[in-house]
Parts: C-alpha cells; sequence; structure tokens
C-alpha cells in the first residue's frame, strides 16, 4: 500500500505581488521523505539532495581530499556505463546531474526536462547505487584537482584560507583543506573511494529537496526509484565539536604584491537565540557589500581595499564568525587595524537605530529572491530540511528578523566580539 503524506503549507512571498508556495511532506512507499513544490508553470524539475555529516570531516587520516574526489567522479560512470556512455545518456536526456561536497556534508542535484524526469531518477539511482570509480576516470579527475592545488600555491587568498583554518581548529578536520593536498589526493585510490561511497552514502542522512513540473503522486515512487537500494545506514566516524582558537596572529610570505587577510573565531550556533540577532549584526558589521561599517571604514573612508566582508557560520561542529580583504602589502597592518576596531565598536557601541532599520528592511524585501527560481527553492527546501527549522520558517522568518531590536544586536555582538580578538591569519609579501 503507498505511503503518501502530503503535509500543505502555503507561503506568501512577495514577488511585486503575492505568490504562494506550497511546500508538501511526500513519504514514498519505501519510507524515504521529500519536500515538493509543484509548478508546472515551466516544464522543468529540479532536485537537490544532501547526505548530512558525509563531507571532507569524513576523509581518513591522510587522505584529505577524498570525499572531493569522490564528488567529482560519481558521475564519471554507474552500472554498464563507463565515464562516456554515461555522459552521453544524460545529454540524450536531457539531464544535468552534478556533485559537489562540502566540510559537513555531500551534496548532489539533478535539472532536468519534466519528460525525462524517469530517466533523470534512473540515472541518479545508477550514480548512486553503482558508481564504477573506473581507474581512467579517477585519474583523469585526479589530474585536474591536483592541477587546481598546484595553481593555489601562489593564491594569497587561497593560501590564507587555509592557513586560518588550520590555525583555529588544529588537530580536528576543519583544519585539514577539504580538497587536499597534492600528496593526499594523490594517494587516494578507487578502492578508497567505493569504500568511502559505501560508507557515506545511505538512506538515514538523506534529505531531498524536489521543485517543478511534477506532483507528488508521481515522485513518491520514484523516490524509492532513486534511492530504495541505498544502505538503510551510513557508516560514519565520531567528530567531536570544536571551539576556534581565538586571539593568534599568524603570517605566511608569498610572492605577490597584494596580501590577503582572514579573520574570525567564535560564533553562535543556529539553535542559540541571539542568533538571529546576530545575524543582522553581520550584515551591518560586513555583510552589506556596499553599506557595511567594514567597507565605509576599509574601502571607502581609507582606500584600503576593494571589497572587504564578515560572516557567521554554524558548521555541524563549531559555531563561527569570520572575515577577510585583500590589500596592498604595506597597507596590510593598517587594514588589519580598522578590521579590529569595527569588532571592538560593535561589541561596545553597537549600530544606531537608523543602521537596524535599514539592515532588516534590506535582509526582510530581499528574501523573496532566494525564491526565484526552481532550483533556488529546491536548495532552500533542502536547507530548511537539514536545520530543522520547519516548513513554517518561510513564513516565520521575516517576523523574526523584525522583531530585532537594539539591545538583542549589541547583546548578540557583545557575546561575538567583547570576549577577546579574533584569530587573524595573514598571507602575501612582507608589509612595510
Amino acid at each position: 500500500m503507498k505511503m503518501l503524506f502530503a503535509a500543505v503549507f502555503a507561503v506568501a512571498l512577495s514577488f511585486g505581488s503575492a505568490q504562494a508556495i506550497d511546500i508538501e511532506k511526500v513519504v514514498s512507499p519505501g519510507g524515504v521523505t521529500a519536500w515538493l513544490v509543484s509548478d508546472d508553470t515551466v516544464p522543468l524539475v529540479a532536485v537537490d539532495i544532501a547526505f548530512e555529516r558525509a563531507g571532507s570531516i569524513q576523509d581518513p587520516e591522510g587522505k584529505a581530499g577524498l570525499v572531493n574526489l569522490l564528488a567529482s567522479t560519481i558521475d564519471e560512470g554507474a552500472g554498464d556505463l563507463d565515464s562516456v556512455g554515461f555522459q552521453t545518456a544524460l545529454k540524450d536526456n536531457a539531464v544535468r546531474l552534478s556533485f559537489d561536497g562540502s566540510r559537513d556534508h555531500l551534496y548532489g542535484n539533478i535539472r532536468t526536462v519534466s519528460t525525462s524526469v524517469e530517466e533523470g531518477f534512473d540515472l541518479l539511482r545508477l550514480a548512486l547505487t553503482d558508481p564504477r570509480y573506473d581507474a581512467e576516470a579517477v585519474e583523469r579527475i585526479r589530474r585536474q584537482i591536483v592541477s587546481g592545488l598546484r595553481r593555489e600555491e601562489n593564491d594569497p587568498n587561497a593560501i590564507v584560507g587555509k592557513l586560518w583554518s588550520r590555525t583555529v581548529f588544529p588537530d580536528h578536520p576543519y583544519g585539514t583543506p577539504s580538497n587536499g593536498t597534492e600528496e593526499t589526493v594523490s594517494s587516494v585510490t578507487p578502492e578508497d573511494l567505493r569504500a568511502a561511497h559505501d560508507n557515506l552514502i545511505a538512506r538515514d542522512n538523506l534529505y531531498v529537496a524536489v521543485v517543478g513540473a511534477i506532483d507528488a503522486e508521481t515522485l513518491a515512487p520514484l523516490l524509492d526509484r532513486a534511492f530504495g537500494d541505498l544502505p538503510a545506514k551510513a557508516t560514519l566516524k565520531s567528530v567531536p565539536d570544536v571551539q576556534p582558537a581565538m586571539g593568534l596572529t599568524v603570517r605566511q610570505e608569498v610572492s605577490t604584491p597584494q596580501t590577503a587577510i582572514r579573520f574570525g573565531g567564535p560564533g553562535l550556533e543556529r539553535e542559540d537565540e541571539d542568533f538571529i540577532p546576530a545575524f543582522v549584526m553581520n550584515h551591518i558589521l560586513g555583510g552589506s557589500a556596499f553599506s557595511s561599517w567594514l567597507f565605509e571604514e576599509v574601502r571607502e573612508k581609507r582606500g584600503l581595499a576593494y571589497s572587504v566582508y564578515s560572516y557567521m557560520a554554524p558548521f555541524e561542529h563549531a559555531a563561527v564568525y569570520g572575515g577577510g580583504t585583500a590589500t596592498r602589502n604595506d597597507q596590510a597592518d593598517q587594514a588589519i587595524e580598522v578590521i579590529l576596531a569595527q569588532l571592538n565598536r560593535m561589541a561596545t557601541d553597537g549600530p544606531t537605530e537608523e543602521q537596524l532599520a535599514d539592515a532588516k528592511a534590506y535582509l526582510t524585501g530581499s528574501y523573496a529572491l532566494r525564491f526565484g527560481t526552481s532550483g533556488s527553492i529546491a536548495r532552500q527546501l533542502l536547507f530548511l530540511q537539514m536545520e530543522e527549522l520547519g516548513m513554517e520558517y518561510i513564513e516565520e522568518r521575516n517576523g523574526l528578523i523584525e522583531a530585532v531590536t537594539l539591545d538583542d544586536v549589541r547583546r548578540a555582538a557583545s557575546r561575538i566580539f567583547g570576549n577577546g580578538q579574533p584569530t587573524v591569519a595573514i598571507a602575501g609579501g612582507v608589509s612595510g
């Protein structure tokens, strides 16, 4: 007997006029769950999937970059189809399939026309349940990755990102580059990839979001068709939570006229009651490209850099805030001083009522832009599931931002920036 549960949640968004998004929770006969937004306006279907906690944090010791290589080779042949045959099948059926690994998770997506939806799910099933990892394909993709790693050796932005990560997360997977090193990537074998695939890809850490010209009745059996043969449970190694190290300054000399800078420290977890105030606060500090404090002080007033930014990132095992910029070698120390002064200013003074009002107006007004295409809607549905925010979050989100007060922002800023200096990483020529 087919099990089909539809929890319809109408969400009013403003794209110039009111537009409702109906989210349905679809459960297949075999128990695979997906969130669906059915919309036949355009004959396209977008499918986004994620395997939770299956990112580069699962790379074995000495095999950094394995999950990145795995994500790059899953679609390089499956079942009876070698790499050329599989890619030809995708093209012939108007299916675009791709995978990507992050620090925490392994992602995949399909984009196809509605008439090829069954073929798309079948090709996804092949890639997930019977990948080949042929030696030729693995070696070809490995060469591409190694080539990119060699280019990064003289890129101050790539260097400083890795330098900052290994400084704030020593002896933790977050401190290891997710794309690995030339040595570690070269050590990964097709057998390593098959073993990791068997361990990481399963039904119990799977999330699915589907958007487009498909209804729940059609989708339910396709979920079993694509995912029903996956192992019931993933075999994941335990990864500890970690606090980013604070107050360190590290430099790496690079023969380049520009110096790249990264800074950051402990942030707030998404479940924290001050996360939304911190999100608003970050927009004022450095989250806005052309109106933030950092932009005004670093670029507009002093001309030290073309761009500067900050962010809040609640990872699976650590909550961080961070940011960065790039400037001339002789201006690097001044840029860092200005940035640190703005962090301290936010911790002690906080923004004005006008700055808060402008931030809230922007953040609430721009939210609808995240739902402009079937692909962007699918990404949002996947995010909501993985963060356990619930379907109603889309409707409630702007209200949460509107409710943020000046005291809320100041409290969040004091918690994040008021307990010590961030760790700063610098990669470039020696500053004067």
